[in-house]
This record gives C-alpha cells, structure tokens and sequence, in this order.
C-alpha cells in the first residue's frame, strides 16, 4: 500500500519561501509519476506541477512555473517542491500524489494515492 506523508506547510511573509516534502513508502516507484496539487478555500483544486521518478522530467501549471520547483530523491523516496517568491494567492491545502504512469498527467483524477495535505499561507 502506497502511503504518502506530506511536511513542510507553514506561514510565510509574500515574495518569501518554503519547500515541501513528500515522504513515500509501500513499494519502490520507478514506473511511477508523483506531483502536487493544491486547494485553496473555496476554490476547486488545481495542478501545481509533476515529475517522472524515475527521469525526473518535470511539467508546470503555469501559475507556479518559474517559481516553483519539483524535486526528488530517490535514496530518501522523498519528492520536493521548492517555492519561490510567494503570494497570497499561493494560499491553500498542498497535496502529495502519485501513481503508475509514463506520462506527466495534470488531471487529478489519474492519481490513485493522495497524502494527508499541508497548509500554506502566504501573508501580504
């Protein structure tokens, strides 16, 4: 069984940054894809970005590209996302995912394994 534990969410001034971590365990994965996604009170959730674990290619939603980065080691079965230059809009719960997949899906609905989510909150 695929657990994922996310860490890291805090509270952080606007143009500051955090990096969250995604620890996962229950099996080894290097056909699969991790990312995250992130939902912001009263807003649906959305993509933030994705990386292959096994090539560590990378896709973007384009309110994150630039400044944020995703990350992975794999000695530590530990994803990452670096966020940079920060801003209240950033605001939300940040999710863990993952799943056996060869390609960088955007859709949530092809992620099997979610974590528990971290909170975010950018001050301005």
């Amino acid at each position: 069984q695929v657990q994922l534990v996310e860490s890291g969410g805090g509270l952080v001034q606007a143009g500051g940054s955090l990096r969250l971590s995604c620890a996962a365990s229950g099996r080894t994965f290097s056909d699969y894809v991790m990312g995250w996604f992130r939902q912001a009170p009263g807003k649906e959730r959305e993509f933030v970005g994705v990386i292959t674990w096994s090539g560590g290619s990378t896709n973007y939603a384009d309110s994150v590209k630039g400044r944020f980065t995703i990350s992975r080691d794999k000695a530590k079965n530990t994803m990452y996302l670096q966020m940079n230059s920060l801003k209240p809009e950033d605001t939300a719960v940040y999710y863990c995912v993952a799943n056996a997949r060869d390609y960088l899906s955007r859709y949530q609905n092809e992620y099997d394994y979610w974590g528990q989510g971290t909170q975010v909150t950018v001050s301005s």
